[in-house]
């Protein structure tokens, strides 16, 4: 069967990651496997690769709307040979080190130094896999926790592939409690943490929000990772909060520069305050402290 790749370059994170989240969501996962990862001249180069011959004018379309008609213009169609389609798209992502992290492909599995902490995802998607800037300023803020506490209880909201709870469940070597929306996410995030040897210490289910039985059975937390979105994470404040041990630390993405100040002030009056926040890509990653 023959193999369709459409390829993409755009100048900023922000759009890949927007047309990556369109052709995601619209298109079926067994079909596409999408990738994106910056290029030498600061750039962003996307690749999509099809199993069959794709409608190249639905395609166009979607980028369209992520990233504007000329993106669209500039698509390039082009048929393969046959292969591992998910795997070529993942072999040109370099491994990616944050702090004593480094996230990585099977294929760099024997380049990961003996006093870092490797992560494996072979996710169809480079977002979530620390090439995008919320993964990463996580993991440098969870490694700069690690390096001055201990935390018993850890919880990872909105897992996605399961990264940041594989990261803390590998350091600390103790249970840490995952959760997503997603059904796919969750099954994704159970087998990443089986490929890191952590899944029976990662405990990931399927939960909304923080109504789930887990939650107060595994709480209240120490450390609370959650890399989603502006808007969903000013509305967790309140009810992370009632979650929180004392002193307990928590580390947010998923927000533009400019939406972070909303966070930090939705973050605040539930009694947290700000403790660090750094920028990687277009994107601010936080950590704040329980008063």
């Amino acid at each position: 069967m023959g193999v369709t790749c459409v390829r993409l370059t755009l100048a900023d994170e922000a759009s890949a990651r927007r047309v990556a989240d369109i052709v995601v969501e619209a298109l079926d996962n067994d079909d596409a496997a999408v990738a994106a990862c910056e290029n030498a001249q600061g750039g962003w180069d996307i690749s999509i690769h099809f199993s069959m011959a794709p409608d190249q004018t639905a395609v166009r379309d979607l980028v369209a709307l992520a990233a504007g008609d000329a993106a669209a213009h500039a698509l390039v169609f082009e048929a393969v040979e046959p292969t591992d389609w998910v795997r070529a798209s993942l072999d040109a992502l370099a491994p990616v080190a944050a702090g004593r992290f480094v996230i990585h492909g099977a294929h760099d599995r024997e380049r990961v130094a003996p006093n870092k902490i490797g992560i494996e995802i072979e996710a169809a998607l480079a977002f979530g896999t620390g090439h995008h800037g919320t993964t990463y300023g996580c993991l440098m803020l969870l490694d700069d926790v690690l390096r001055r506490a201990s935390p018993r209880r850890v919880l990872d909201l909105g897992t996605g592939t399961g990264v940041l709870g594989i990261a803390a469940a590998r350091a600390l070597r103790k249970r840490v409690l995952a959760s997503d929306i997603d059904r796919r996410a969750v099954a994704l995030a159970r087998e990443n943490a089986r490929l890191n040897r952590v899944g029976s210490q990662l405990r990931i289910i399927l939960a909304t929000g923080f109504g789930a039985p887990e939650f107060a059975a595994q709480g209240p937390f120490d450390l609370v990772l959650a890399n989603i979105l502006a808007n969903p994470l000013k509305g967790f404040a309140a009810p992370m909060r009632r979650h929180l041990a004392p002193g307990a630390l928590v580390i947010l993405s998923g927000l533009l520069p400019t939406q972070a100040g909303g966070v930090i002030a939705a973050y605040r009056c539930a009694g947290l305050r700000l403790k660090k926040r750094i920028e990687r890509g277009g994107w601010a990653s936080l950590l704040l402290v329980l008063d």
